[in-house]
């Protein structure tokens, strides 16, 4: 099957000419970008002269870290389950990152999970493709593996087990978007690690950032069970330049692959992202308090697919690093243990207070438009 070229980088003979009209450049629509990864993709997208559309439902809006100047670019604000085709016109390729974005939130109603991580993305795809996207990069995730054997990193061709509404419906998106590629449309399914690092978007519901904030405001982190299961790490700033090369690897590379996004040499057991915490941040006294809980998924996974296929993706961060920039941001950012203690830069507990509140209704629908549109 021939794909044509790649994506962003023409060849002299796809150079304009008098009897040849100039192409317009690529539009990249980032669903959830002012999420936590969303804001930082958005930023490195631009800064790399991309031209970037964002869509999002601003279930977050108020809850930023940071408030620098942000990036000018095109905003829709629409929930996801609500895009039309008029939405995608002019879009040559789709980063899907929206979601319900942890476990525990998506437990909160399984089957509202699955409507909008699984078949809201399909749906979202379905019309990328009628609407003349090339490229849809879809944010899926490592949950998949759910629990695997130790022996050994877990490449994309291993064994799903996903053990969460979160990582079954991620599945599900995965195999009703496989369903569309063509010669014409490209998903390529980004199995994300578990991301850490700052973003404007904080969140304070991922092992590496509520441990250094831990940490960093009480001299103490907590891990849930014995700490022996393993996560994979990515850096959010790496974690882009995944999809960056992603958007620009030749299509038949990336043609409706899955991918493990992140770096193999940064699997760690949870009690050894503790230990690095406390050895690498001053001071050292911080104390690691281990509470009873259940560790739930663990793998280790192996990236080395997205390397080879991708050899632009070069990372750049390591989790030494990563803490390093969490203690500064969190210091010269002011974070404080009330944030620590409130929903800010909780997700599920976010959700939970918009509902209290009757600013979300059941369906996580907005009871009133003025709190999505304000600010």
């Amino acid at each position: 099957m021939e794909f044509g070229i790649a994506f962003g980088r023409p060849s002299p003979h796809d150079q304009p000419t008098d009897l040849q009209p100039q192409k317009e450049p690529p539009m990249i629509l980032i669903s959830g970008n002012m999420g936590y990864i969303g804001q930082v993709m958005t930023r490195f997208l631009t800064e790399r002269s991309l031209e970037v559309v964002g869509l999002d439902s601003r279930f977050y809006r108020g809850c930023e870290f940071q408030n620098g100047t942000r990036p000018r670019f095109r905003q829709i604000v629409k929930d996801v389950r609500d895009v039309t085709e008029a939405d995608l016109e002019g879009v040559t390729a789709v980063i899907h990152l929206a979601a319900l974005s942890t476990d525990f939130l998506g437990e909160m109603d399984p089957q509202l999970t699955y409507d909008i991580n699984g078949a809201a993305s399909a749906r979202l795809a379905e019309m990328a493709k009628k609407a003349g996207v090339e490229r849809f990069l879809f944010s899926s995730s490592c949950s998949l593996y759910g629990i695997s054997p130790e022996d050994r990193p877990i490449t994309e061709e291993g064994l799903l087990n996903p053990i969460t509404a979160y990582a079954r419906a991620k599945a599900q998106a995965e195999v009703e978007i496989r369903k569309l590629a063509d010669a014409h449309f490209h998903p390529v399914m980004l199995r994300n690690a578990t991301v850490y690092g700052m973003s404007p978007g904080l969140r304070l519901d991922l092992v590496v950032n509520v441990m250094v904030a831990g940490a960093v405001l009480e001299n103490k982190l907590t891990v849930f069970g014995d700490g022996h299961h393993w996560r994979p790490l990515v850096h959010v700033q790496d974690l882009c330049r995944a999809f960056y090369s992603v958007l620009h690897a030749p299509l038949e590379t990336i043609h409706n692959q899955a991918f493990n996004v992140g770096v193999t040499g940064e699997n760690y057991r949870v009690r050894e992202i503790a230990r690095i915490v406390k050895e690498t941040l001053p001071g050292g006294n911080v104390e690691i308090q281990f509470v009873p809980g259940e560790g739930g998924r663990t793998y280790r996974v192996d990236c080395s697919k997205i390397h080879s296929a991708c050899p632009d993706f070069q990372p750049q961060w390591d989790l030494r690093k990563g803490i390093l920039e969490l203690y500064e941001a969190y210091r010269k950012g002011g974070l404080t243990l009330r944030d620590l203690k409130s929903d800010k830069y909780f997700r599920v507990k976010r959700i939970r207070h918009l509902m209290d509140e009757n600013v979300l209704n059941k369906d996580l629908r907005f009871l009133s438009r003025q709190f999505q549109e304000v600010g």
